[in-house]
C-alpha cells in the first residue's frame, strides 16, 4: 500500500483511533497480531498480519465496514476505483519460525 506525501501523521491518527466496530470485525475474523509499517523515504506501507486457519480473505472486502474504512481512507492513499488500497503482492525470500 502507499501514502498522498504528506499524509504520514494524519494516516497515524486514523489508525489510532480505528474504530471499535472495524477492530472487533478484524478480530472476529481471525486477524491477530496486526502491524503496518511505514517506510518514510517511499511512503509505502507494509503490513503483517497472522490469521487464523479459518481466515476466509474473500469476506472482508465486500463487508459494509471495511468499504466504509477504504472510503475513510482514500483522501490519504493511493486506492484502486472502488476505494480499496493498492497492493503489491511480496514474494516471501526467508521465513524462520
Amino acid at each position: 500500500m502507499k501514502l498522498k506525501p504528506g499524509f504520514e501523521a494524519e494516516y497515524k491518527v486514523r489508525h489510532d483511533q480505528i474504530w471499535p466496530e472495524l477492530q472487533a470485525l478484524l478480530s472476529d475474523t481471525g486477524i491477530q497480531d496486526y502491524s503496518i509499517f511505514l517506510d518514510e523515504k517511499t511512503l509505502t506501507l507494509f503490513a503483517v498480519q497472522k490469521l487464523s486457519k479459518d481466515f476466509d480473505s474473500a469476506y472482508l472486502p465486500n463487508h459494509p465496514i471495511v468499504k466504509k474504512w477504504w472510503n475513510y481512507m482514500a483522501d490519504i492513499m493511493e486506492t484502486n476505483p472502488d476505494h480499496s488500497p493498492i497492493t503489491n503482492p511480496l514474494k516471501e525470500v526467508f521465513h524462520l519460525d
